[in-house]
């Protein structure tokens, strides 16, 4: 393939590392490769983590969302153990009613262009997130004013408590140099600046001599965009530093590497569509529900019966743990929600008390002449969720429900999303995620409550916790909709999802690299493993 841009020498063997390792993949195991010597140091390192951003590096439009923007630099930032803290920022309040968000920052921050960052800075690119929708959810701004120089208000249509997760995301870009072509020329004051990107293949990126903190300890950073097999050979020749590998990878070993085991709230489980088969369409006509899975005993039933941690153990190769909610492990988890799983008798006793039988012998219960017999969709490229769906398929068997799985193309998925139950995976650190799992205003005919799930009084407690004065003041809401002992929205109440498992994140990396401690990941968009990564250091000579 012909390159657009002249690389550097040293470069074109790293483009070139993809396509010549891949064939050798199979051919060797971590455990037995010889591996050469890197010729990493704190100058360079290569990175293979996946999380090339087709549309560009422009925050406004929602870069950053999943992890650090790296480029850009963000008011507050969450550190290791998920606490927020400074970064631009010095200083916020927020007013009596909840609608004003009064933020001060620092003084001696720069673009690496040179130029100042100014509290007209921040108000630009909010008011621009906002003017853009979309990815950054940034709807409730009515406006942001710069006050002076190092102050701006960010004034609200209405209370958000979700809000402080706008600062933690939202990476700030100069009005002085954002414009149509600024997602594949972003310029930042984030701790490294794009040096080059050859879209499919490669991105480099140096430390940004202005940034205001301490400087990067690593110099360069190549990241490579290749198939995972590929990215596992290219550290296994010394060739990468920093390897993302599917658990399936992570059981094997690489010479000079070790690997790290990274908690994340990246979960996968099964949507179930709520209402009736139908009874209602999507805006564009697209039908909603399914005759089962409206049966909330169906539900129930799929819920106690499967045996996440055999899913943890079998799919996961361990790298992994159950799920009962959207936001396991995070400080608005209610853990009272969670149930003994793996309970077969306890699942055929709900679908017995909920009028399910086998009337006929055939080993599928059925209810007023329907089969317990629905359809589970999954991504057909993802060989994980193919795996947890079919093992879920198989547990189901036994209580008598019979699940039909089939992969498709997301293009495929989607017009298909409301009235059959997929296999999603979501996971995130902002509780707005989980308002738009389950509100029914987010019930628009996309991957947002895709199940057309509605319960008033769970959409009173999520609306409680969005209009809270602050996160944590939210809490008790948000876990008040999960679970309150007689109702809510996860399995012991209206059981609106199956969820699985969480994920593991597992990368290989050199031993010469200190990574610092990472933090509780979210879903895998982006590069989450980066959020620290202006304090990484390489330790050897």
């Amino acid at each position: 393939m012909a390159l657009r841009l002249k690389l550097p020498a040293w470069s074109i063997g790293v483009l070139l590392l993809g396509p010549i390792l891949t064939g050798c993949a199979s051919s060797s195991t971590g455990s037995s490769a010889s591996t050469p010597a890197s010729n990493a140091s704190a100058e360079q390192i290569v990175l293979a983590i996946g999380g090339e951003s087709e549309e560009g590096y422009d925050p406004t439009l929602g870069w950053g969302r999943y992890g650090s923007p790296l480029f850009q630099s963000t008011l507050l930032q969450r550190d290791e153990n998920l606490e927020i803290v400074n970064d631009l920022a010095t200083d916020y309040t927020v007013s009596e009613d909840g609608r004003t968000w009064t933020v001060t920052i620092r003084q001696d921050a720069q673009f690496s262009d040179g130029e100042p960052l100014t509290a007209a800075d921040v108000a630009y690119t909010f008011n621009k997130a906002a003017e853009s929708g979309g990815l950054t959810d940034v709807t409730v701004l009515e406006e942001a004013v710069a006050t002076d120089d190092y102050t701006v208000e960010l004034r609200l249509k209405q209370p958000q408590s979700t809000f402080v997760n706008r600062l933690i995301t939202v990476g700030i870009v100069p009005e002085h140099a954002h414009g149509p072509d600024y997602a594949r020329n972003p310029i930042g004051s984030g701790p490294y600046q794009l040096v080059q990107w050859d879209e499919g293949q490669q991105l480099i990126v140096e430390a940004n001599p202005n940034y205001y903190d301490e400087a990067p300890g690593i110099g360069r950073l190549v990241f490579l965009f290749t198939e995972e097999d590929a990215a596992f050979a290219a550290a296994q020749a010394g060739q990468a530093q920093v390897v993302s590998v599917p658990q399936s990878l992570a059981v094997q070993s690489i010479e000079g590497m070790k690997l790290y085991d990274v908690a994340s709230v990246d979960n996968r489980g099964l949507m179930f569509p709520f209402p009736d088969g139908g009874s209602k369409t999507t805006p564009d006509g697209k039908p909603v529900g399914n005759a089962v899975t409206s049966d909330r005993a169906i539900r129930q039933a799929v819920n106690y019966a499967v045996d996440r941690q055999a899913l943890v153990d079998g799919v996961l190769e361990g790298y992994g743990s159950p799920a009962y909610g959207p936001v396991s492990g995070l400080a608005w988890e209610e853990p009272s929600a969670n149930i003994k799983d793996a309970d077969p008798e306890r699942a055929k006793q709900i679908l017995a008390d909920g009028g399910w039988s086998d009337s006929n012998s055939d080993g599928v219960v059925e209810k007023d002449g329907l089969k317990a017999e629905f359809t589970l969709l999954y991504p057909a490229s993802d060989s994980t969720r193919q795996a947890l769906a079919l093992s879920v398929a198989e547990m189901l068997k036994p209580v008598g429900i019979q699940v039909n799985v089939e992969g498709k193309s997301w293009d495929e998925i989607t017009p298909l999303a409301h009235s059959n139950a997929v296999l999603f995976g979501w996971g995130s650190h902002d509780q707005t995620e989980m308002y738009n799992l389950y509100h029914s205003k987010a019930a628009q005919g996309d991957f947002y409550n895709a199940g057309y799930y509605a319960n008033r009084a769970i959409d009173q407690r999520l609306d409680l916790a969005m209009g809270a004065p602050s996160e944590a003041e939210a809490i008790a809401f948000w876990q008040a909709a999960q679970w309150d002992g007689q109702e809510g929205f996860t399995a012991k109440g209206d059981a609106a999802w199956a969820w699985l498992v969480n994920l593991n994140h597992t990368y290989f990396v050199h031993e010469c690299l200190d990574i610092g401690q990472p933090q509780v990941e979210p879903h895998g968009h982006g590069w989450p493993v980066t959020a620290n990564i202006a304090s990484w250091t390489w330790t050897c000579n």
